[in-house]
């Protein structure tokens, strides 16, 4: 009886022996899935980052243009400034009367507000520019991260296509 309870306790320890290695095993087996699994995504994103980091470089390049624009269009207003004001007093010095002064200002304040509206447009310009290219960028980026460049293409196109049709259209005729 003996022999038998030492076999059995024996049978039983070398079962739960078995099943303490596969359950040990397990785990081992999981950890390597998910460590293989984990090397996969990071590699995955190395191509994301560096289409963001791209991104980046251009978005610096299109903010050193603009700056550049803004500065040169504001050295061209300082410019155009000081010589309207040194044509204005060399005008007055000339002047023979307080009318000629008075005409000459009612001229000088209408190229003024002339001048004022041709630097606000080129103001617009120019950051309207710097927009549409930092779009570009941002939509580029997005694409190439996502991997959704035919969906941003197809709603441009369609965009492009209504915008077409809305100019085609006629209004009716008014009866008469």
């Amino acid at each position: 009886m003996i022999t038998r309870i030492k076999d059995f306790v024996t049978e039983q320890g070398q079962a739960l022996a078995d099943r303490a290695g596969k359950l040990g095993e397990k785990p081992v087996k999981a950890a390597r899935r998910a460590t293989a699994r984990s090397a996969e995504r990071i590699r995955a994103l190395r191509n994301p980052i560096r289409a963001v980091s791209r991104s980046g470089v251009k978005l610096t390049a299109i903010s050193q243009s603009t700056a550049e624009r803004l500065i040169e269009w504001q050295a061209q207003i300082v410019t155009s400034a000081l010589t309207e004001a040194a044509t204005q007093l060399e005008r007055a010095a000339k002047a023979e009367s307080a009318r000629d002064i008075l005409r000459d200002q009612a001229d000088v304040l209408r190229a003024t507000r002339e001048r004022i509206v041709t630097d606000i447009t080129e103001a617009v310009t120019i950051l309207k520019d710097a927009g549409s290219e930092t779009r570009k960028v941002a939509e580029h980026t997005y694409a190439s991260v996502t991997g959704k460049a035919e969906a941003t293409a197809t709603r441009a196109k369609a965009k492009v296509v209504r915008k077409a049709k809305r100019a085609v259209r006629k209004a009716p005729a008014r009866k008469k």
